[in-house]
């Protein structure tokens, strides 16, 4: 397929993390989205100190992609009385843009620094033209649509808009089974909310009937081959109807994730931007997707009814491991590689590279750092010497086959 129905897209992708920041930003992202240390709506472990913000835009603007900052919770009333001299610091820290879903948040923010971009988040659930154009009309620039839309009417959306608001949607990911990720269970059931970036994922947990009368019997409830997630979505998957959505008006192409691995963000953002280069064919990369673990995948809402695997269990699936990053080149053919799963000489070895695609070697030898040769790698996050026959890049990903 021709990349020409993709020109002036952008591929934006997750990163919790430098280290997926970085990934990111090797395997192709045009733009990442990072969330900050206020209002991200996320773990705390997945939020950048203001200094590793500064440090990560100067990053990303050194590769000439842009940085989105995610500031998406539901602000309480004492968050709406700091978001002021957030939103100032996030402008004078080089921000391209800041994702909000909170109607006073918008309007604080516009007024504090009237030249930061805002992006309203999926949260605020757009799902017409009159609610988009009303959040232009506030001042903002994007809007990151409801998942509930369909194709069809995201480009009815689109041609009763201004054109120069650009819109955004989600391509591939964990999917919230409440109406744009706005949901009370997990804050029902742990006091954790999902609003608050604190979602303990109940509706991935296994689920059991109970008659009133009989609550020592604990009866089953079986979908398909034995198991049961009733509650579980599916995740979502868009690579082989992409150019549909492009030519349905949709500028972004978000992938989700920033609590996922590195070896994650770069078997999705590979491919993703292979299919939007056209340089592998459709096949080839739905194969990769499957590299990475995931739920089973569907279609989303995009065609009005689920297009999806019927077999649901809510557990995850991938078809390789991630083994190692590529840290530097050593001497003589060999590389430095930080492990993060077993491997051993004799085992065959992939490389995912933007690069390279389709190669692999046979390990033979494992030198640790004081010098010694070894037959396994176990130690997480050790770095080692591996020679390898092909030319490896830093930021490339080895992974093995399952």
């Amino acid at each position: 397929m021709s990349e020409a129905v993709f020109h002036g897209c952008e591929l934006l992708c997750p990163a919790g993390s430098f280290e997926s920041l970085r990934t990111a930003l090797h395997f192709g992202a045009d733009a990442v989205y990072i969330g900050g240390p206020f209002m991200q709506l996320r773990a705390e472990n997945a939020g950048f100190s203001a200094d590793d913000l500064r440090k990560a835009v100067r990053l990303v603007h050194e590769k000439g992609k842009k940085i989105y900052i995610t500031v998406n919770c539901f602000a309480r009333n004492d968050e709406i009385e700091r978001l002021g001299d957030y939103a100032k610091f996030l402008y004078e820290a080089g921000a391209d843009g800041a994702i909000v879903s909170d109607l006073g948040a918008i309007v604080t923010m516009k007024q504090a620094a009237p030249d930061l971009p805002i992006h309203i988040s999926t949260q605020a659930n757009i799902q017409n033209y009159k609610t988009a154009e009303t959040y232009y009309n506030m001042g903002a620039s994007r809007v990151v649509l409801g998942r509930e839309m369909t194709l069809d009417e995201i480009a009815d959306l689109r041609q009763k808009t201004p054109k120069s608001i650009e819109i955004e949607t989600f391509v591939h990911g964990a999917m919230c089974m409440a109406y744009s990720g706005r949901c009370l269970i997990s804050s029902y059931l742990t006091g954790k909310s999902g609003n608050r970036g604190d979602c303990t994922q109940p509706c991935r947990w296994m689920y059991r009937l109970v008659e009133e009368k009989r609550p020592d019997q604990h009866f089953t409830l079986i979908e398909e081959n034995g198991t049961s997630a009733i509650l579980s979505s599916h995740d979502l998957c868009c690579i082989d109807f992409l150019d549909e959505i492009a030519k349905a008006g949709v500028k972004s192409f978000k992938i989700e994730g920033r609590m996922k691995s590195p070896y994650y963000v770069a078997t999705v953002v590979n491919a993703y931007r292979q299919r939007m280069d056209g340089s592998a064919s459709l096949d080839t990369l739905k194969n990769e997707l499957e590299c990475a673990s995931h739920r089973p995948y569907s279609s989303g809402f995009y065609y009005g009814t689920l297009r999806y695997d019927p077999n649901n269990d809510g557990l995850y699936r991938q078809s390789c491991q991630f083994i190692g990053i590529v840290k530097e080149e050593d001497t003589d053919g060999r590389w430095f590689v930080e492990m993060r799963n077993r491997f051993s000489v004799g085992d065959t070895l992939e490389i995912l590279s933007p690069y390279s695609s389709g190669k692999s070697f046979t390990v033979e030898s494992i030198i640790d750092k004081d010098g010694n040769e070894r037959e396994t790698a176990h130690l997480p996050q050790e770095i080692l010497s591996v020679a390898c026959p092909e030319t490896l890049y830093v930021g490339d990903i080895l992974r093995k086959r399952l």
